[in-house]
């Protein structure tokens, strides 16, 4: 959607890619499996086909979360997040916010990006980023939430600052495996 400006805002949600399950390392530095790893790859080819490469990207702390985008911006570009040319990678803000956030907290971090961003994707975990989904489209989101690589499209019908609970309606869906 466009505001007064004529600016059109997306908001991508991307759960992390499939990690792997290890009871005796911490939580935070799991690492994503080798599926995981081609599954975050193939979002970000599916994100660059359809045009939604991002202007800013949020992402959690945690091990597989920064690991998803990382395989995720390889896929958008076939080169590191950090090689490209002058202005075409995005801001990419880790937030320690956004580990085990609640989806209100999530929203705040999206509230607060810079007003000219076209594009945000946020990586995050579950239940948060099912939560902050069913939250902007409590209509059209899934009851069963995100499951790994799940790519939800919002299309915010408001400014960023003003974004709100039912203001940003899901456009598409997609589940990336690579």
């Amino acid at each position: 959607m466009t505001d007064g400006a004529g600016h059109e805002r997306t908001l991508v949600l991307l759960r992390h890619a499939k990690a792997e399950q290890s009871p005796d390392a911490p939580d935070l530095g799991r690492r994503l499996t080798a599926r995981g790893q081609a599954d975050a790859a193939a979002a970000g080819a599916w994100l660059a086909r359809h045009g939604l490469l991002p202007d800013v990207v949020l992402c959690s702390t945690a091990r597989r979360t920064r690991d998803t985008w990382h395989a995720v911006a390889l896929g958008m570009t076939g080169s590191p997040p950090e090689g490209g040319p002058t202005g075409s990678s995005p801001v990419v803000r880790y937030e320690a916010a956004a580990y085990e956030a609640q989806p209100i907290d999530l929203l705040d971090l999206v509230r607060a990006v810079q007003p000219t961003a076209a594009t945000v994707l946020l990586v995050a975990h579950n239940p948060g980023i099912s939560l902050l989904s069913a939250l902007l489209d409590p209509e059209r989101a899934d009851p069963d939430g995100l499951r790994t690589s799940d790519l939800v499209i919002h299309r915010p019908t408001s400014s960023w600052t003003d974004l709100a609970p039912g203001t940003a309606p899901i456009s598409t869906r997609h589940t990336a495996r690579g």
